[in-house]
């Protein structure tokens, strides 16, 4: 049985009773929207982190907390746990919201420049670019506008599709504790680098440091190239050990000061 201290315990039954009178209307809502979106609200920042959108997402988070919560809560105290795990939290959310802002704004000036121009060339460049997962679903309208090019229908009809990708991509929000639970991973794994985890995939030991050290490098390369049918928030991964690094190297230095 996992000891749970009281910041984690109160942590999961949260989440847990969350997730139960979550739908979609509740993620859409409090999810965290793109800066671009008219449906993005800044109480989003905070409110995504106690949401979830399948039970698998729900269960490996909070294996996550209960794993490794109790210790730095432990070694802390729960107000600078409660700190540390909303601070990475939302550096997470922060970090991807930036990332992602820079992303659509990419996207928008793409379908800006298709709508200025839509020829069957640029038609199939901006699906090759921003929607390749589309490419065969697509690949009919796409063979037409090749053989009409001048034909105002087929024209009216891909810019309404180039516009519709641009809308479901800004309108999809990110739900999860996983920010807050990357940073905890990480944080535990500068706190105590040589305790020896035992993974269940593979079943090996591992020492906690070089865990981190994987997962840092898998989240980074899979933000870096992950694949446009990927929905996993890589660069809130990365955002979460990079707050709680930043924090823990902080607080190192400051041994004085006490939350």
């Amino acid at each position: 049985m996992f000891s749970l201290t009281p910041v984690v315990r109160v942590l999961l039954i949260i989440n847990v009773l969350v997730f139960f009178v979550t739908d979609e209307n509740v993620i859409q809502q409090f999810g965290l929207h793109s800066f671009l979106s008219e449906s993005f609200n800044p109480t989003q920042i905070i409110t995504h982190m106690f949401l979830h959108g399948s039970f698998g997402h729900i269960f490996s988070n909070m294996i996550g907390l209960v794993v490794f919560g109790p210790m730095l809560e432990q070694f802390w105290g729960p107000r600078r746990f409660t700190f540390f795990y909303f601070f990475t939290g939302i550096g997470a959310a922060l970090l991807f919201s930036g990332i992602n802002y820079i992303e659509m704004r990419d996207v928008y000036e793409a379908v800006l420049e298709y709508r200025s121009n839509p020829t069957p060339d640029g038609f199939l460049s901006f699906i090759d670019s921003e929607a390749s997962s589309l490419y065969d679903r697509l690949q009919p309208v796409i063979d037409q506008f090749q053989r009409m090019p001048n034909d105002a229908q087929t024209k009216e009809y891909t810019l309404r599709i180039v516009n519709k990708i641009y809308g479901e991509q800004i309108s999809q929000p990110m739900v999860g504790a996983s920010g807050a639970i990357f940073g905890v991973i990480m944080g535990f794994g500068l706190l105590f680098p040589n305790t020896q985890l035992f993974l269940l995939f593979p079943p090996i030991p591992i020492k906690a440091k070089y865990l981190v050290l994987i997962y840092g490098a898998y989240e980074l390369y899979s933000g870096v190239y992950q694949a446009q049918s990927d929905n996993v928030a890589h660069f809130a991964h990365i955002g979460g050990m990079l707050f709680a690094f930043i924090l823990v190297k902080y607080w190192n230095s400051q041994r004085k000061t006490f939350y």
